[in-house]
């Protein structure tokens, strides 16, 4: 038996160059589009019609110099206390993978202590630590051998203290993020360096940390944009950071939005820096790992809009 075969079925007889292709729609994403789209222009609307916002005033203390010190303060406690905390961290986690159990006991001990506790409580207990010790002393313990003695209230000034409390937290959480970047890597890379015959720092630092360090940055970067926005804490310090600051002057003008939005803003350009200088440093050291380096966002952007645009041009 044979069957006739629709006309639409039939082989043609025109040239593939000639063929247009039709892309497949998604009508759901594209409502979902129009939606979004809809919701983000009623918000903006709002936001920038509402005279309630003050936007003049915004615009008034946006580069208010004394937003900028506080600002310039804020940038400062973020540079030192990731400094310190890295610095910190990689020798607790470098102790916590050791074959000492006194070293792993004690890096683990540390790490568990200032997980547990809030950063707010470390600040003000090291700010009231003056009351417990009227001096810092360094000497041989059981001796009278000392090498420098200072009265505790002055070396642990505000900001002294709004450091140290921000590297004491911020390093138990580092430690842990590098101890789970070295754990990450392949046990032949130990192997190997132990097969080469390098001394164990040189195979640590040379071969394992640069492996470990492309899992690292994720977490880490995102942990400094925390310690970033982390400092608004030790405004209980009396510390005229960024959130100080703009606290003492909505106290005393009493226009508290228009002054919670320079800080809300100042805070998402810090945090856009971190961001953009996050996805470069990820580039540069993913360089030896992948062959191709992935594109930018605003590439891919770019290239998805012109996909859209120049569609239907193109003929197979």
């Amino acid at each position: 038996m044979t069957h006739a075969i629709p006309p639409a079925l039939h082989p043609t007889d025109a040239p593939a160059t000639t063929l247009r292709v039709v892309p497949a729609r998604y009508p759901l994403r594209i409502a979902g589009t129009v939606f979004s789209l809809f919701i983000f222009a009623g918000i903006a609307e709002s936001v920038a019609l509402n005279s309630r916002w003050e936007w003049s005033v915004f615009a008034s203390y946006f580069f208010n110099p004394v937003i900028l010190e506080g600002l310039g303060r804020t940038l400062l406690l973020t540079l030192l206390g990731t400094l310190f905390s890295v610095i910190v961290g990689t020798g607790l986690a470098l102790a916590r993978l050791s074959s000492s159990s006194l070293l792993s006991t004690l890096s683990w001990l540390y790490i568990w202590l200032f997980r547990s506790l809030p950063l707010i409580l470390v600040l003000i207990i090291l700010y009231n630590f003056s009351y417990l010790y009227d001096t810092l002393a360094l000497g041989i313990p059981f001796t009278a051998v000392e090498f420098f003695r200072y009265p505790t209230i002055d070396v642990l000034s505000p900001f002294a203290v709004a450091v140290l409390g921000l590297t004491l937290v911020q390093s138990a959480y580092t430690a842990e993020i590098i101890r789970g970047g070295i754990l990450g890597v392949d046990a032949g890379q130990f192997e190997a360096a132990a097969a080469l015959g390098l001394p164990g720092y040189r195979r640590t630092w040379r071969i394992i940390l640069p492996q470990a360090l492309r899992s690292i940055l994720p977490t880490g970067f995102n942990e400094i944009i925390s310690l970033a926005k982390g400092t608004s804490v030790v405004y209980v310090l009396a510390l005229p950071e960024l959130f100080y600051t703009v606290q003492v002057i909505y106290n005393r003008t009493q226009q508290v939005i228009p002054l919670l939005m320079v800080a809300t803003v100042w805070y998402l350009v810090i945090t856009s820096v971190l961001s953009v200088l996050q996805y470069f440093v990820e580039r540069y050291v993913a360089r030896g790992a992948v062959r191709e380096i992935p594109a930018h966002p605003l590439q891919r952007l770019f290239r998805h809009l012109a996909a859209r645009i120049f569609r239907g041009k193109y003929h197979v």
